[in-house]
């Protein structure tokens, strides 16, 4: 089968489509037929040699999928076989025209959704939706979304003001400032541009909450923006550093610094969850970006550019419209 394999650490260039050894579903697991492939940021300081999941080439990168089962190993129901389905890998073997999934880490995709909003949602939906649940936001609460034109980023914004939240997107550029209001934020602002940070005091004052995926000098700002009693939930580091911010000064301004980690155990649950809203029509993902198997290196080098907006997928095999 064709594949990209990363034999080398390096730029997106050591990302080379190629020939791979045809999976086998083992006890336990299922063979996908792969129509996309999800593309993470973190997948490409992976391919650096960085990330938070150390890899060894050479490798198969890709750890989320979709696609419809072709087979399946024992002790897994036959019945799964022609079944649209998006699941993780485990950290691997995701870029490629057929792959193994665990049978228990499967999510079978809802009527009425396509197989590429669904893996659209499978990483950043499942993050998003687990986000909100951890801050729990009240209708009215002020909520400031780092990164807001982002795949995490455009879900948050929705997802926040569907809970009656003010939303506040902060992006880099205009296209994506405008895509954020598009998607509902009640102010959008760039950070790029000087003096952001009194741009958002003028419109809501201070905020309760910071979604904080960016890190760095930007996240620093947004958590001088929280008033008493706020919290600033971090779970990625896009600027390729965190705030450092002391817990220390957190405290003595009486505000809570999250780091939420979802368990395994909940993960198939939040991923269920957002592809239910979105079947439903209440959670649109936005796909800014497709490139073909052969052209991951291209995908990967769009993504450290900063100038994609929403999710980047990898097409495979992509179905036929009855199948999608």
């Amino acid at each position: 089968m064709r594949a990209v394999w990363l034999r080398e650490f390096g730029g997106p260039e050591v990302l080379v489509a190629g020939d791979a050894p045809e999976p086998e579903a083992g006890p336990g697991q299922v063979l996908v037929d792969v129509a996309y492939a999800n593309i993470t940021f973190v997948e490409t300081q992976m391919r650096r040699g960085g990330g938070p999941f150390p890899i060894r080439p050479p490798i198969v990168m890709g750890n989320g999928v979709g696609g419809v089962v072709s087979a399946v190993g024992d002790g897994v129901s036959p019945d799964l076989t022609g079944r649209r389905v998006v699941g993780g890998l485990g950290g691997s073997g995701g870029y490629a025209e057929r792959a193994v999934v665990a049978a228990d880490a499967l999510v079978e995709v809802p009527s009425g959704l396509t197989l590429d909003a669904a893996v659209a949602l499978l990483a950043d939906g499942r993050t998003a939706t687990f986000l909100l649940h951890e801050a729990g936001p009240a209708a009215g609460d002020r909520v400031l979304v780092e990164a807001a034109a982002g795949g995490v980023g455009t879900l948050l914004v929705q997802l926040a003001h569907a809970a009656g939240a003010v939303v506040v997107a902060v992006a880099g550029g205009a296209r994506k400032t405008a895509l954020a209001r598009d998607l509902g934020a009640d102010v959008s602002v760039d950070y790029r541009e000087p003096g952001w940070e009194a741009c958002v005091r003028e419109a809501v004052g201070g905020v309760d909450v910071v979604f904080d995926g960016v890190g760095g000098s930007v996240a620093r700002s947004a958590f001088e923006l929280l008033d008493r009693g706020g919290r600033m939930l971090t779970y990625g580091l896009a600027s390729g550093t965190w705030a450092d911010i002391p817990d220390e000064l957190a405290a003595s301004r009486g505000v809570t610094l999250v780091r939420p980690r979802m368990r395994p155990e909940q993960a198939r649950s939040f991923t269920a969850s957002a592809l239910a809203e979105a079947a439903a029509g209440r959670l649109r993902p936005v796909i800014g970006q497709r490139f073909p198997l052969e052209r991951a290196a291209d995908a990967h080098a769009a993504i450290e550019s900063r100038a994609t907006v929403g999710k980047t997928l990898l097409e495979v095999s992509v179905p036929p419209p009855a199948a999608r």
